[in-house]
Parts: C-alpha cells; sequence; structure tokens
C-alpha cells in the first residue's frame, strides 16, 4: 500500500469517528433537553434551569461541531490548497462563545433568584433528571475519549470539555435541590447555580486555547519538534537541518524545513534523500505534510548568514526572541 493510499483511509477513518462522536453529542443533548424542560417546569430551580439553558446551548454546539468536522473533512481544492482543518478550530470558537453566553445567563439568573429568594419545588423529580443525564453524559465521554485518541479532533476536544463540564453541573443540581428543599437552605439553589456559571466561564477560556493556537499557526510543542530531528539524524546523506517551521490544521499537521546534502550530489540523488526523510517521517507523523527544501553544503544565501544546524545546535536553536530564523555571522 502506497504513503498516499494509507494516508487517505487513515483520514477517510477519522472522518467517521469524529463524525460519529458529534451526531452522539447531539443525540444525547437533545434527550436530555426534553428531560430537562419538564424538570424545570416541575421544580422551578435556578441550577436545573441553568443545566437546561446548558443543554439547550449543547445542541447548538453539537451541530456546529458537526459541521466543522464535516468541512475540516473535505479535501484541498482549488481555493484551499493546505485543506480545510481549520474549520474544527473555528467550531471549537463558536461553542466557546456559546459556553461563555450560557455563564453569563445562568450567573444572572442565579443572582436574580437570590434576590427575589425563590423556593424549589418537586426535588425528586429534579435529582431523577440530573442522575439520567449523568449517565447519558458519561457514556457519551468515554466515545469522546476514544474518538479524540484517535484523531487528535480539535473540535471534538472542546465538545468533550464542555460536556465533562456537565457532570459538574449535574452533580451542583442535585447538591442545590437536595440542600434547599431537604435540608432548608433556601440560599443553596442560586449558589450552586453561580458556581456552575463560573465553572463554565473557566471551561471556555481554557477550551479557547488551542483553537486560538490553531488559528494563528502555533509551533509543535518542543518534544514534537525534537521527535522529528531524532527521526531523520541518522541518514548518513543528511549533513544538516535549517529553517524548521511547523504548524497544524484541525486533524493535518504541516512542517517545512531545508536539508543540506552534499554539493556534488546530483538533483536526482538529492531528490532521493529527501523522498528518503519525508518516508522515514511519515511513518512516525502520518498525516502531516511535509515540504523539504535542499542546499548544497556550503550554500549562503545573499541576505543571509550561515544556516543554523537544528541537529547539532539543538530545536530551537535558529529561532530569535523575536520569533524569526536566525543565522550565524557568514564573516564568523
Amino acid at each position: 500500500m502506497s504513503a498516499s493510499t494509507a494516508t487517505s483511509e487513515n483520514a477517510a477513518q477519522r472522518s467517521l469517528l469524529t463524525r460519529s462522536a458529534a451526531i452522539a453529542s447531539m443525540s444525547v443533548a437533545a434527550m436530555l433537553l426534553a428531560l430537562k424542560i419538564y424538570a424545570t417546569a416541575q421544580t422551578g430551580s435556578t441550577a436545573m434551569l441553568g443545566s437546561l439553558a446548558d443543554t439547550a446551548l449543547d445542541i447548538v454546539a453539537s451541530l456546529v461541531t458537526l459541521i466543522g468536522v464535516w468541512v475540516a473533512a473535505m479535501p484541498a481544492d482549488h481555493d484551499h490548497r493546505f485543506g480545510h482543518g481549520k474549520a474544527e478550530a473555528l467550531a471549537a470558537l463558536v461553542q466557546v462563545v456559546l459556553i461563555s453566553i450560557s455563564a453569563v445567563g445562568i450567573a444572572a439568573r442565579a443572582i436574580s433568584v437570590w434576590l427575589t429568594g425563590a423556593k424549589v419545588q418537586e426535588a425528586d423529580m429534579g435529582i431523577t433528571v440530573s442522575l439520567i443525564a449523568m449517565g447519558a453524559t458519561v457514556v457519551l465521554l468515554a466515545w469522546q475519549r476514544h474518538v479524540i485518541r484517535k484523531t487528535g479532533s480539535v473540535a471534538i476536544q472542546t465538545d468533550h470539555v464542555h460536556y465533562q463540564s456537565d457532570i459538574l453541573l449535574n452533580i451542583g443540581v442535585i447538591g442545590a435541590l437536595a440542600l434547599d428543599q431537604y435540608a432548608g437552605l433556601t440560599g443553596a439553589d442560586p449558589i450552586f447555580a453561580l458556581a456552575i456559571a463560573l465553572w463554565l466561564g473557566w471551561n471556555a477560556w481554557q477550551a479557547s486555547q488551542q483553537a486560538v493556537d490553531n488559528l494563528m499557526d502555533r509551533e509543535w510543542p518542543i518534544e514534537k519538534r525534537q521527535r522529528l530531528l531524532d527521526a531523520v539524524r541518522d541518514n548518513p546523506d543528511l549533513h544538516g537541518l535549517h529553517d524548521l517551521r511547523t504548524r497544524t490544521a484541525g486533524m493535518h499537521d504541516f512542517a517545512q524545513f531545508h536539508i543540506t546534502v552534499d554539493p556534488q550530489m546530483t538533483v536526482a540523488e538529492a531528490h532521493d534523500v529527501m523522498d528518503a526523510i519525508e518516508a522515514r517521517l511519515l511513518t512516525e507523523f502520518p498525516d502531516t505534510e511535509f515540504l523539504i527544501h535542499t542546499d548544497p553544503e556550503g550554500h549562503i544565501e545573499s541576505d543571509a548568514g550561515i544556516p543554523v544546524d537544528l541537529l547539532s545546535h539543538g530545536v530551537d536553536a535558529d529561532v530569535r526572541t523575536d520569533g524569526t530564523t536566525a543565522h550565524a555571522d557568514a564573516a564568523s
């Protein structure tokens, strides 16, 4: 099987997994929405209302996730030569906005109930619904974790963070209802709701970081870049590697760098070296697009100094504090 065929099959499998996770998320949210509408009407609980609002936004967020992973799986075309991977990051940011809106709305409602002193009713109903919601969410989280391990999907990771917060949210609802009705602590319900709102806001902030890094073409972590260098350094025809640049778009990684080879090599021989390096890298980094430029050893660009060899000096040796690529002084 060729590398391109294997890559295509892997991409198709990832697309199937991410779509299944998004559809499962929507299905769970739709079921819980119906239950929580009934429970909120019966109990009048602010914490339950917050849980209902969060579930309603879950449906919208899951729909956004489904669209995001569907678009991200589309192959590169004339207008998107690097593919559509960043659609996942955009979907993740939309989810962050929805989570934030939910947090603000819950907090506002909690403060209102605190001031009016409203009391919950039918706590048993709310507790039962919350337990059902927790059970369904645990099953969904397990499937999402499996999909994330297989695909690394940014959109599914953000959805996963959201549903992790739902576990705490449902625990909070159960605690609020029990304390309010059975222990006589009438302020418990809005206090728990406010705590849930703060937790959702924190999760929105955390979830936004990876999506922003993805959209801003943040470099791979240093450990991952070091793995790239380690994977190729034993090639006897490779005399150096410099100007390494990396980024991630959705489920796809991109890396470009220059290699130095014997200046006596023919173009065909240098091309064979590049092919060998790329083949080795694809076994370590499947579904990564590599762009490799070949330089004869000793070659110096007219507008730059001697390139810093990363194999000898370390993975970040050619990066200045301002993020630009550094070269040694040619005169030295």
